[in-house]
């Protein structure tokens, strides 16, 4: 963006965190922008009140929640002075904010978890839509400081500038002070969010979420049901400010910046989300180790030894099963053999070689074949597998363009996780392909007719149901409208 170089995410991060009024932590180095990036996104909140404060382990509530009242004491009354101070602000960074003292934590954690500060005898109203929490490096193991971490459901890790062009402009071309293009009121935001409980989840998402909790889990990365709760409420906050009618598949992308909690679990969060997002929870990486088990299991229940003897002519290995023949080709996909018999000095391509061995066995009556109850199991467990691969082909081919309108439509995706999306569809349908080909080689083994309507023929047609997903964009309709034009106009550098 113009103003803040290599921060879209974060930009995005900030406002949505804003918008669905959860806390946002910055984890990195000090000269980053993070306080300019939150002090100007505070300008986009029409008369929002900014507080931005450096704590130390020798901060005291005075310079966060003001300082006391002299003419209350005079009453015999403990309040403070919070005009200014954090009890009457909408939008706070908290710098090195895992510094606080457990003087300034008890109190924070109040304002943080329920919007409310206990000034004396007074219960006061926190106007706060999110607050800013910003550090160098994460807490230590305390309890405190713990339950501190987690009231913030966005995280994000900052570096420097990467690229040498960004890096130039900031130093040489950096525009003036900045302007937000739009503002919007605190409640226009309280509309929003009302307006996002109707919204409804695609049950591709709660297909998402479900497996992406189970491959936490057995990652051990816990994630409170708090948490989960929160994250769902964020999904229709994004989906109403983006004009779409329900939580769709390419809102689950956001969950890559609320779900870790070391900065060593981010690229596997990220892998995951993407990876269940593109295939709509459905694994290829499943599909393709089912496939190969299936041909597995069939080669070892066919006659396997070999009527003459084979060697590797490009290693040399020797081998006297099928199956030993089978497994060199899978790690030398490019290797030729020779059949140890007199006079023959014939190199056979692999596929060659099979059809060869294949006619010996013939000739020689020991064809290698499957029991009756056999060749039944493996068909009923190929037709299995085969509408599996069907149904997820036909999707890939449908999808891509879907998935690009739906990318086009949600405000909040970079352009860095639209292109990874698109590329990693791609991938996977690249890698059906390859499990078309081991389920032609089952369909070979079992003898089993071609099935050209099935496997290899890919439709282009959109579902309906698919259709509906895509939202009509009007950056005139109200506030979904509004936040369009927020989202697009919002220039950061």
């Amino acid at each position: 963006m113009e103003y803040f170089k290599e921060r879209e995410a974060e930009i995005n991060g900030s406002l949505l965190a804003v918008l669905s009024g959860e806390n946002l932590l910055f984890l990195g180095p000090p000269g980053t922008a993070k306080t300019l990036l939150a002090k100007n996104i505070c300008q986009a909140i029409e008369g929002g009140q900014f507080f931005n404060y450096l704590l130390t382990s020798f901060s005291t509530p005075e310079e966060i929640f003001g300082p006391l009242s002299l003419k209350a004491l005079e009453e015999d009354e403990f309040r403070r002075k919070i005009d200014g101070c954090l009890p009457t602000a909408h939008l706070a960074l908290l710098d090195e904010i895992f510094k606080a003292s457990s003087a300034i934590l008890n109190s924070l954690l109040t304002i943080l978890n329920e919007h409310k500060y206990h000034n004396g005898r007074e219960i006061v109203d926190v106007p706060l839509l999110s607050v800013f929490g910003a550090s160098n490096e994460l807490p230590e193991e305390d309890e405190s400081l713990e339950a501190l971490y987690d009231r913030f459901l966005f995280r994000y890790r900052l570096a420097y500038i990467q690229d040498d062009e960004n890096f130039k402009s900031l130093l040489f071309r950096t525009p003036g002070d900045f302007e937000p293009a739009l503002q919007i009121s605190v409640l226009e935001i309280e509309k929003l969010r009302a307006s996002a409980e109707a919204v409804p989840v695609d049950p591709d998402v709660e297909l998402i979420i479900t497996e992406l909790r189970r491959a936490l889990q057995l990652r051990e990365i816990e994630i409170s049901d708090r948490r989960w709760k929160k994250v769902v409420q964020v999904l229709k906050v994004a989906a109403c400010s983006s004009g779409c009618p329900t939580v769709d598949r390419t809102m689950a992308l956001l969950l890559q910046h609320m779900l870790w909690n070391l900065p060593e679990e981010r690229e596997a969060i990220r892998k995951a989300v993407f990876e269940l997002v593109v295939s709509g929870g459905i694994s290829t990486e499943k599909l393709r180790l089912d496939a190969g088990d299936l041909k597995a299991a069939i080669s070892v229940a066919l006659i396997n030894e070999l009527p003459v003897g084979a060697v590797c002519d490009s290693c040399g290995e020797e081998f006297s099963l099928r199956q030993e023949v089978e497994a060199h080709h899978n790690t030398h996909p490019n290797h030729s053999y020779k059949l140890k018999r007199e006079g023959d000095s014939r190199i056979y391509p692999y596929d060659n070689l099979i059809r060869e061995i294949d006619s010996l066995q013939e000739s020689s009556g020991k064809t290698a074949s499957l029991s009756p109850t056999q060749k039944t199991v493996f068909e009923n467990e190929y037709e299995d597998l085969a509408g599996r691969v069907k149904g997820v082909k036909k999707r890939f081919g449908e999808e891509r363009e879907l998935l690009r309108k739906l990318m086009e439509a949600n405000i909040w995706l970079s352009t860095l996780d639209r292109n990874e999306a698109l590329l990693l569809h791609d991938t996977r349908s690249e890698e059906l392909s390859e499990i078309e080909d081991l389920m032609k080689d089952i369909r070979s083994v079992l003898g089993l007719q071609t099935r050209t309507a099935g496997l290899t023929e890919a439709k282009t047609e959109v579902k309906a149901e698919f259709k509906a997903k895509v939202p009509v964009q009007d950056s005139n309709n109200g506030s979904a409208g509004f936040m369009k034009g927020l989202g697009s106009r919002f220039k950061l550098r």
